[in-house]
């Protein structure tokens, strides 16, 4: 190490006393340079290597050696500041070096292969020399510095000139949306004259450059673009958009005389056979140039809109097929139910709406759609042609519509007057639109021809032609006006391999997030959000800036409460911002103090394994055994420690006892029940109160605890229940039921014997764990074995003669209607509490014996409900006639009753409770 050290030292003086002229150095010199530092490396004296070169540059600032050195080092490091190898390379170039000055670029970007400094440098000695490289490497510029357009530019030129159009076209755009940002409108509007003349058909993509001018350089820059652009579509009779562009030039300048004509050429030639057009440009004053040109466009268009063969919408009459128009009269034939009429042209302008003949309105009134000679029925179409039904539904609105107005035009429930019933009528059925909405989403999503409104990203748009998936994204993300919705799609571009991240849509993406992180005045959930997204992008692509001065630590110091920033990110499909956030904690010295504190919140067992496998587990038990003691401010963490870690060592030996855990459970049910009566956090304690609830007793844990200890522990697990005022009366009943069923003599607190029969439909809880039983049966395995059978005969085709497929739907429609009679009796089912069991009187779970006055003979029966019903062994339904005629009957009454036209005369003879129910 000393070895190298002096070797070093050595060798800077004696470049000071010798004065070693430039001409002398070689490319073998910078390889020993080279060979020097990667000793350096090896021996672990880096840092003082540096150190002794930088202060031989405060005296001697055009060493060759020690910039050298310092140079690689940083540039090894990570470190910002190339300006050594810059003066370094400045050196050599200005002494006319080339060779050298290649060789010292192609090591720079040996490590780091997105210097741009290298980069620039190596592509001008590649042009000099008419080197073909030079393209790869200007590419390679291009992709990293998204501020250079004149490159783009060139490389545009280059791929145009060698026929490479797609290319040609690529760089082009990149180049224009530079210029833009830039403010060179000269460069802007050169390379404008070059798209029109590759790409006029991107009408969208010209409106959205002709956005970026007006808002970046001015509106006033606009027109003479457009009306370039303007020209090919009046060329090519494109009529709509010429008339459009054409539009937008006049509301920047009313007055300009040149598109006031050319958009009546415009209309005359899109209503080239309309039978009044002349007529209506005069009556219009259209080319007059006193009259206010838009409300002149008005007159016109609402005029010329009516004329024989056209389609008009009254809302009233519906849709109508204009038979004549003779002077200022239209005869309209609006079908069977509304008949034909006539109206004064003045009154339809404002009574009716003009409709193309491709209107979804016209289609569904005639019924039909036109292909070739073929009329093919419009359900037909439109449940077989997705894409066509969504260009024509979302043209006929405007080209602006959502999809619940696609889903009104196919899907219409309509209420009738007595509020209640509700009629489907429409193409689809709700059942249909489910699956045909799913498919059309994902057009929508995926379809280059179909876009998002830039001002409501729930309006759907139909495009004049296909642009990039890249821009359709973008094209989302402006539209989307919702940070989270907008780091969502951000995620989905950088996610996905096959988009061009070199786009300069995505650099503006980019840069949005970017733009929360300067000058950090606050920590909000939208500037950690996006400082984990370009911590996540700047990692993984190193083209990408990294612009945040902070460390995360100093960025979490300044974060007011954790927990809540925790809650306020919002994770999506492409996004895992929580996840990343707990992962950026772990850097912090103290992780595991600020787990401990941010896990009530977070309620993650990822969390409880990283602490316990770093060593902390008397931590993490300390938290257990807090949340437990202070059930008050950790429910969901005391709900989450019972539900998830009864089978870790780790918290059977955090001094918990099981029971108190139970308590806890049910103290935290009855302060839930407290706090929504007095209406406090009444959503969230419905939620913690439910799971509480299901905890205790919907596998029963409460009671395999209470029945494994004494009688004493019954008792006051039942009592804690009992106390509770609001609890389900049915989970108190099932309390009572099993205590019975192991202590027959177990006393429970009863004011008042109850003779009055719940309502609903009683059942024993025997009889209704096996009803559940059958419901789960139906659903998870007979239905599913149905549903495998189904598909199975449906392969075989010809489903009219399929006998296989007949018996299996039959079996369906078996098991569905057998599934719904249980449902509807399990909703009424009320289990029976045995503290409520009388003898007093008949009534259910008795034994009642009864002398049958006709017979001379005693009969017993026992009364239950209608699942235990079993008339040939005696037991019968108190809700059968039989049962009914005797029930709330005293020993001694008497019941005669007719059923079924026999005679019945019995007296009640003894009531016991009934056994073994």
């Amino acid at each position: 190490m000393a070895d190298l050290m002096q070797s070093i030292q050595d060798m800077l003086k004696e470049e000071t006393w010798t004065r070693a002229t430039i001409s002398n150095y070689t490319q073998n010199n910078l390889k020993e340079l080279a060979d020097l530092v990667e000793k350096a490396k090896s021996e672990g004296i880096i840092k003082e290597v540096h150190e002794v070169c930088q202060e031989h540059l405060s005296h001697s600032k055009d060493s060759i050696i020690a910039l050298y050195i310092c140079g690689i080092l940083d540039l090894q490091n990570g470190s910002l500041d190339n300006s050594a190898l810059v003066t370094l390379v400045d050196i050599f170039q200005k002494n006319h070096k080339e060779n050298i000055v290649n060789y010292l670029c192609e090591s720079i970007l040996a490590d780091d292969e997105n210097n741009k400094f290298a980069l620039r440098t190596l592509a001008e000695s590649y042009e000099t020399e008419n080197d073909s490289k030079v393209w790869d490497l200007y590419e390679k510029i291009v992709r990293i510095d998204f501020e250079e357009a004149d490159i783009a530019k060139k490389l545009a030129e280059h791929y145009e000139a060698s026929g490479a159009e797609d290319n040609a076209i690529s760089y082009y755009k990149k180049a224009i949306l530079r210029y833009i940002n830039a403010n060179n409108y000269n460069a802007c509007k050169e390379v404008w004259s070059k798209l029109v003349q590759l790409m006029p058909e991107e009408f969208d993509f010209f409106q959205n450059l002709r956005r970026k001018i007006s808002k970046q350089i001015g509106e006033l820059k606009t027109p003479a673009l457009m009306q370039e652009l303007y020209n090919y579509y009046k060329d090519n009779k494109k009529w709509d958009t010429a008339i459009i562009i054409l539009k937008q030039n006049l509301e920047i300048d009313p007055k300009d005389t040149w598109a006031r004509k050319e958009i009546t050429d415009c209309f005359r030639g899109k209503y080239a056979a309309h039978s009044h057009l002349e007529d209506y440009i005069r009556s219009s004053n259209l080319s007059a140039s006193y009259r206010n040109v838009f409300e002149a466009i008005s007159d016109f268009e609402k005029h010329i809109a009516f004329d024989k063969g056209g389609f008009v919408f009254h809302r009233n009459w519906g849709v109508g097929i204009i038979k004549s128009l003779d002077n200022d009269t239209l005869t309209i034939n609006f079908g069977k139910a509304a008949g034909i009429h006539e109206i004064k042209l003045s009154m339809a302008v404002t009574a009716l709406k003009p409709l193309a003949k491709d209107h979804i309105w016209v289609l569904k009134a005639l019924n039909y759609v036109k292909e070739g000679d073929k009329k093919v029925p419009l359900a037909d179409k439109i449940k077989k042609d997705k894409e066509w039904t969504l260009k024509t539904i979302i043209k006929s609105y405007d080209n602006n519509c959502d999809l619940k107005t696609i889903k009104n035009e196919l899907v219409r429930t309509v209420t009738e007057k007595d509020g209640k019933t509700k009629k489907e009528y429409g193409i689809l059925t709700s059942g249909e639109w489910t699956s045909w909405n799913a498919a059309a989403k994902k057009i929508l999503e995926t379809n280059p021809v179909f876009g998002v409104n830039p001002n409501d990203i729930n309006m759907y748009t139909v495009r004049e032609g296909n642009i990039t998936p890249v821009e359709k994204l973008a094209n989302e993300f402006k539209a989307q006006k919702q940070f989270f919705a907008r780091a969502d799609i951000f995620m989905k571009f950088f996610n996905d391999e096959e988009m061009d991240r070199t786009n300069d849509n995505f650099a503006e993406m980019y840069a949005y997030f970017t733009s929360f992180l300067k000058n950090i005045s606050k920590i909000t959930e939208q500037v950690i959000a996006s400082y984990l997204i370009v911590r996540q992008v700047s990692t993984q692509d190193s083209r990408f800036l990294y612009p945040v001065r902070e460390t995360f630590a100093e960025i979490y110091n300044h974060i007011e409460d954790p927990r809540e920033l925790f809650k306020e990110l919002k994770d999506s499909k492409n996004t895992h911002l929580k996840a990343d956030f707990l992962e950026c904690i772990k850097m912090l010295p103290d992780w595991n103090v600020q787990y401990i504190r941010l896990f009530p919140t977070v309620l993650d067992m990822k969390l409880i394994n990283e602490l316990i496998n770093a060593g902390f587990t008397a931590d993490v038990q300390k938290l257990a055994k807090t949340s437990f003691e202070a059930y008050k401010d950790y429910r969901e963490t005391v709900l989450f420690f019972f539900e998830k870690c009864q089978g870790y060592d780790w918290f059977r030996l955090a001094d918990i006892s099981y029971e108190k855990q139970l308590i806890t459970l049910i103290n935290i049910i009855e302060l839930t029940f407290r706090e929504i009566n007095n209406h406090v956090n009444t959503t969230e304690n419905k939620k913690i109160n439910k799971k509480a609830t299901e905890l205790l007793f919907e596998s029963d844990t409460i009671f395999e605890y209470m029945f494994s200890k004494d009688e004493d522990t019954v008792k006051k697990m039942y009592t804690l229940i009992d106390d509770i005022a609001d609890m389900d009366p049915s989970y108190k009943s099932t309390a009572r039921n099993k205590i019975l069923e192991k202590y027959p003599d177990f006393k429970f607190r009863v004011s008042e014997e109850k003779l009055t029969q719940p309502k609903g439909m009683i059942v024993t809880s025997k009889k209704l764990a096996e009803k559940k039983a059958e419901i789960d049966d139906i659903k998870n395995v007979q239905l599913e074995k149905n549903k495998v059978e189904l598909a199975d005969a449906k392969a075989k085709g010809d489903l009219k003669e399929n006998a296989e497929y007949q018996a299996a739907k039959e079996t369906k429609h078996q098991l569905e209607l057998r599934l719904s009679k249980l449902q509807e009796e399990l909703n009424r089912a009320v289990i029976f509490d045995p503290t409520t069991s009388t003898t007093a009187i008949v009534s259910f779970a008795t034994e009642v014996t009864l002398h049958n006055n006709i017979e001379n003979k005693d009969e017993v029966y026992t009364i239950l409900g209608p699942w235990e019903s079993d008339p040939e062994n005696n037991i019968i339904s108190y809700m059968s006639p039989f049962g009914n005629a005797i029930l709330d009957k005293k020993v001694g009454d008497t019941a005669k009753f007719v059923i079924n036209e026999h005679n019945y005369d019995f007296t009640i003879k003894a009531i016991n409770k009934a056994k073994n129910f």
